[in-house]
């Protein structure tokens, strides 16, 4: 079974960084897409950053410039390096993955249990 375990979440104060962390186990064959996403009290879940196999990136207009997705590929995690933090970054994080499992010939989505990030005014 392929699993998502994200960390790195935490209480920061406004204008602090935080590095989120996401490790992709179980039986892998290839890891396509791989994005954060959150979802705040009483809001839905929206897209935070994406980054492709090709390390090609898009970022949600609310964080441009203060956050960055990165991965590596070796250790089949993924990161959201998130500066100047704000109130508004206040969520549950999570991760999410598109990967092909050697025991399912299907891709799927697999999501993380999700990391809290609560920022401080």
């Amino acid at each position: 079974q392929v699993r998502l375990v994200e960390s790195g979440g935490g209480l920061v104060q406004a204008g602090g960084s935080l590095r989120l962390s996401c490790a992709a186990s179980g039986n892998i064959f290839t890891i396509y897409d791989m994005g954060w996403y959150r979802q705040a009290p009483g809001k839905q879940r929206e897209l935070v950053a994406t980054i492709t196999s090709g390390v090609s990136t898009r970022y949600a207009e609310s964080v441009k410039g203060r956050f960055t997705i990165s991965r590596d590929n070796a250790k089949n995690t993924v990161y959201l390096h998130m500066n100047s933090l704000k109130p508004e970054d206040t969520a549950v994080y999570y991760c999410n993955a598109e990967i092909s499992d050697t025991e399912v010939p299907v891709l799927r989505d697999y999501w993380g249990q999700g990391t809290q990030v609560t920022v401080s005014s």
